[in-house]
C-alpha cells in the first residue's frame, strides 16, 4: 500500500491514534520501540570499542527483522518519512535508529515531536518539523554506554565476590544504597520513652459530649514526673488564659510531573510505580492526557484558558484564579508541559477502573491549580494552670470559610475532617472544669521507611536518575532480589496510662506492635552484602552527589555543553581503576562462632541459592554442610544458637513413601530439595524443609512431572520446558522459542518456521574487545 507520507511511531496505540487525525495521504506504522541496542553477550564482548572513542557496537533486534523488512519497504514508497516517536532522549535515539537502519537520506525525512496526542498538535508538528537533535542522542548513547560498561564489567566481580548471577547498574545501585542505610538507621535507633498529657475541659457552654481538648505544652520524660504533675492538678484551678483567631488561606499544588504524579498515585490510589506509569502511557498514546515524562509544571495558555472555562461551568467565578506554575527542580529538563488532561471538558477517560482513577487524579489536580486558594480561620485556645505557670494547655482549630480548590481536588472525607476541626466556644478568663487528663507513655519513633513514592520523592531532591527512570530503576533492585516490597511484624511493647479523674490517678497498661510496618522498601541479605561490598570498593561512584553530577552532565550533553565521548572517558578513567584494585576471594561470611560437636566454624553468608548457614569451611577435607535460612531470618542478626538448631534434624532425612517410591529431604550448596529415586526437585523458600508434609512433597513431584511433560509432539519435533524456558527439540538441535511466542499455541508449521529462521541466521564470531588502560 503506497502513501506519499509515511509517519513511524513507537507503539502501535499511538499509530493507531494517530492515524484518525491525518488524512489518506498518510500511512503510520509503528517501530515497537528500539529496533538496535549495543550488542554484548559476554565479559569479553560488551559491544562499545574501547579502542575507538567508545563508539557502541549496535544490533538489529532478530525479533525486529521482519518489522524492519516492512518499515524499509514503506518508506521506499513514501515522498516523506515523518519520525515521530517521543519528545524525550530515548525518542530522539530511536528516530536516529530508524534513520540509519532504514537508510533514510536527509531530503526526505523530517523529525516531528509533539507534546498531546491530538489533532492540532499533530497538525502544528508536521508544519513545524526540524531535524535530529543530535546533542539528545548523544545524550542517551551518553548513559547507555556508561551504564553498559558498569553493568557487564562489575557484574563478574560481584560473581566472584558475592554470589554468581548478580547484577550491578549505576543508579540502581545508589537506589539500593538508600534503602540500606534506611534499614541500618532504624535498626541503630534507640527508642526513648515520653508522657503526652491530654485533658478534656467543660466550659459553661459544653457538654461532656463536646468537651474542649488540650495538649500540655510540655513531655515527660519519666512516669514518675508524670505522676507528680497529674498530682498537681487536682488542686488546680483551669481558665482560658488567651484566645487568638486569625484568618489562613490554603493554596493549591501544581500540575502534575513525572515524580508528583508517581508519588500522589501511590498516596491515594495504592499504585506501585511501574504501574502509574504504565496507565499513564496508555492514556497518553490513545490522546487522553499529555506526554507523561516531565519534570515541568508549566501549563501552556490553551490549557489554561481551558481550564477556565470548567471551573466558570462547574463551580463558578468565585472560584477561579489562573496561576502559572515555575520549574524549579533540579536539573529540570525536556519537558514542555505538565501532565495534563488534552481536553479538560472530557472529565472521564480510560478503559477499566485504575485508567478511569488514574485519569480523574489528573483531571482533579489540574483543574484545582486554576482553582481559588481555600480560606480557613485557624483558632487557638490557652488554658492557663493556677498553681503551676510554667506549663498551659493548648488547642487548635481549623475551620473551612471558603473551600476554593479543595472542592475540586480534595475528595477524601478523612483529610476534610481532620482539616475542619472546630473548637467549642469559650471566652476570655472563664473557669473551666477538668473532665480528666491521661497521661501516655509513648515512643520516640525511628525514621521511616521508604515506600516507592518516598524513595523517588527522595531521588529526585538528590538529583539521582530523571523523571523516565524511576520506575525502571524500582523495578530492577526488586527484581535482582537486593529489594523487595514487604511488612515487619513488629514486636509487642507494653506501655503504661495514668488517668486523673474526679480527683483521683489510676494506672493502667496496655500494649502495643513496636516496629510493625507495611509494604515497604526492605532490604534483602543480598542487597545488604552487594551494597556493603560496592560502598567499600567504589565509594567515589556510589557517593550520592557524584551520581547527581553525572546527570548533569548528562544534561549538558544534551544541550551541547558537553562532548559525549569526553564525558564517558572522564567517568571510565574513575571507574576502571578501582577495578583492579579489588582483591582476590569470596567476600567471608559472618563467622558467629564454632559448633560444639565438632569444633568446626559456623558461618552466615550467601550462597547461590541465598542466605544460609555453613557449617567448616570451603577448603576441609569433609564438605561443609549446609542449611538455608528460614523466613524472617537475616545473616546479619541470626545468633549461633537459631543457625545450630537449622541442622537439628539431620539431613538427608526420609519424608516417607510416595508411590511406592522413598521421599528423602536433603539440604545443599543450592538448596533443600527432595529426592526421589534418581529425580532432584527444589523446595520452595516458602516451604521450611524441616516441616515440609508429605502432601507437599507429592505436590511437588507432580508438577515436576507435569513440567517433564511435552507440550507438543509432531513426530521428531519437541516442544519441551527446560530449564530456562520453553524451547523446541529436534534430533539435529534445540531451539529458543521468542518471549512473545505462547508455546502452547505453537503447530507444526510454526514449529518449522522458527527452526528454519534460526538456521538461517547467519553465525558470528565474536571477537574480544581490548579496554583502555
Amino acid at each position: 500500500m503506497s502513501k506519499k507520507n509515511l509517519v513511524i511511531v513507537e507503539s502501535p496505540a499511538k499509530a493507531k491514534t494517530i492515524e484518525r487525525f491525518l488524512g489518506s495521504d498518510y500511512r503510520v506504522l509503528s517501530s515497537q520501540g528500539h529496533i538496535r541496542d549495543i550488542e554484548g553477550s559476554g565479559k569479553n564482548n560488551i559491544g562499545v570499542d574501547f579502542d575507538h572513542d567508545y563508539a557502541p557496537h549496535y544490533v538489529i533486534d532478530p525479533q525486529k527483522k521482519q518489522l524492519i523488512a516492512t518499515l524499509k519497504d514503506a518508506s521506499d514508497q513514501a515522498d516523506t518519512v515523518w519520525l515521530a516517536s517521543d519528545e524525550d532522549r530515548e525518542g530522539e535515539a530511536i528516530a536516529w535508529h530508524l534513520k540509519e537502519v532504514l537508510h533514510l537520506p536527509d531530503s526526505k525525512t523530517k523529525r516531528i515531536v509533539f507534546h498531546e496526542i491530538t489533532k492540532q498538535a499533530i497538525q502544528n508538528a508536521i508544519l513545524q518539523p526540524r531535524d535530529i537533535d543530535y546533542n539528545l542522542v548523544n545524550a542517551q548513547q551518553t548513559r547507555r554506554v556508561i551504564d553498559r560498561i558498569v553493568g557487564y564489567e562489575l557484574s563478574p566481580v560481584l560473581w566472584k565476590k558475592v554470589t554468581v548471577g548478580l547484577s550491578a547498574g549505576r543508579v540502581q545501585s545508589v537506589a539500593v544504597r538508600l534503602i540500606v542505610e534506611k534499614e541500618r538507621e532504624i535498626e541503630n535507633f534507640v527508642s526513648v520513652p515520653q508522657y503526652r498529657i491530654v485533658a478534656d475541659f467543660i466550659g459553661t457552654n459544653m457538654s461532656e459530649a463536646t468537651p474542649l481538648r488540650a495538649e500540655l505544652n510540655k513531655r515527660f520524660a519519666t512516669k514518675e514526673e508524670a505522676y507528680h504533675f497529674l498530682e498537681t492538678c487536682t488542686e488546680a484551678v483551669f481558665t482560658v488564659h488567651a484566645i487568638s483567631t486569625k484568618p489562613a488561606t490554603h493554596s493549591p499544588a501544581p500540575p502534575f510531573t513525572t515524580s508528583s504524579l508517581q508519588q500522589e498515585a501511590a498516596r491515594k490510589l495504592k499504585f506501585p510505580v511501574s504501574k502509574t506509569m504504565r496507565l499513564a502511557q496508555t492514556l497518553y498514546e490513545a490522546g487522553h492526557i499529555t506526554y507523561m515524562r516531565t519534570d515541568s509544571v508549566n501549563l501552556s495558555s490553551l490549557a489554561i484558558g481551558a481550564c477556565k472555562q470548567e471551573i466558570l461551568n462547574e463551580y463558578g467565578e468565585q472560584y477561579h484564579r489562573a496561576r502559572q506554575f515555575h520549574t524549579t527542580t533540579k536539573g529540570a529538563q525536556e519537558a514542555h508541559e505538565a501532565i495534563r488532561p488534552t481536553y479538560m471538558n472530557k472529565h472521564k477517560a480510560g478503559n477499566g477502573s485504575d485508567e478511569q482513577r488514574l485519569y480523574e487524579l489528573i483531571w482533579k489536580r489540574t483543574i484545582a491549580s486554576q482553582m481559588a486558594d481555600a480560606q480557613v480561620e485557624v483558632t487557638r485556645i490557652e488554658v492557663a494552670i493556677s498553681n503551676n505557670q510554667q506549663y498551659s494547655f493548648h488547642a487548635t482549630g481549623e475551620v473551612i470559610l471558603f473551600e476554593g480548590f479543595r472542592r475540586a481536588y480534595i475528595q477524601d472525607s478523612d483529610e476534610i475532617e481532620e482539616e475542619n476541626v472546630s473548637l467549642p466556644k469559650v471566652v476570655a478568663n472563664e473557669t473551666l472544669q477538668l473532665a480528666d487528663m491521661t497521661a501516655t507513655e509513648q515512643f520516640t519513633k525511628p525514621p521511616y521507611r521508604y515506600t516507592e513514592a518516598s524513595l523517588v520523592k527522595k531521588m529526585e531532591e538528590l538529583g539521582i536518575g530523571r523523571p523516565s527512570t524511576y520506575a525502571t530503576i524500582i523495578e530492577t533492585i526488586i527484581n535482582r532480589q537486593y529489594v523487595v516490597r514487604g511488612s515487619v511484624q513488629g514486636t509487642k511493647r507494653e506501655y503504661s496510662i495514668l488517668t486523673l479523674k474526679n480527683n483521683k490517678i489510676t494506672e493502667r497498661s496496655k500494649t502495643e506492635m513496636a516496629g510493625a510496618d507495611s509494604q515497604k522498601l526492605l532490604p534483602t541479605d543480598l542487597g545488604r552484602i552487594t551494597n556493603d561490598f560496592l560502598v567499600q570498593q567504589f565509594p567515589s561512584i556510589l557517593n550520592y552527589d557524584f551520581t547527581a553530577k553525572e546527570e548533569e552532565t548528562f544534561d549538558a550533553v544534551a544541550m551541547g555543553k558537553a562532548d559525549w565521548i569526553q564525558t564517558i572517558d572522564s567517568f571510565y578513567k574513575q571507574f576502571h581503576p578501582l577495578l583492579t584494585a579489588i582483591p582476590s576471594g569470596k567476600i567471608p561470611g559472618r563467622l558467629l562462632g564454632n559448633e560444639p560437636a565438632s569444633n568446626l566454624p559456623v558461618y552466615a553468608r550467601i550462597s547461590k541459592s541465598g542466605p544460609c548457614i555453613q557449617i567448616g569451611e570451603g577448603t576441609d577435607k569433609d564438605k561443609p554442610r549446609f542449611a538455608s535460612l528460614l523466613p524472617g531470618q537475616s545473616i546479619f542478626t541470626i545468633t549461633l544458637e537459631e543457625a545450630l538448631k537449622l541442622f537439628d534434624k539431620q539431613y538427608p532425612y526420609s519424608l516417607g513413601q510416595v508411590d511406592g517410591q522413598e521421599v528423602i529431604v536433603g539440604n545443599g550448596k543450592y538448596g533443600a530439595y527432595i529426592k526421589v529415586d534418581n529425580d532432584y526437585i527444589s523446595i520452595p523458600k516458602s516451604i521450611d524443609p524441616l516441616k515440609i508434609s508429605i502432601e507437599q512433597a507429592q505436590e511437588l513431584i507432580d508438577k515436576k512431572k507435569q513440567d517433564s511433560l511435552p507440550i507438543h509432539v509432531y513426530g521428531d519435533i519437541q516442544v519441551l520446558n527446560g530449564r530456562y524456558g520453553p524451547y523446541i527439540k529436534t534430533a539435529t538441535g534445540n531451539y529458543k522459542i521468542p518471549k512473545s511466542v505462547d508455546p502452547k499455541q505453537l503447530s507444526e508449521q510454526d514449529c518449522l518456521a522458527l527452526i528454519a529462521k534460526q538456521d538461517a541466521a547467519p553465525k558470528t564470531e565474536k571477537k574480544p574487545i581490548r579496554r583502555k588502560k
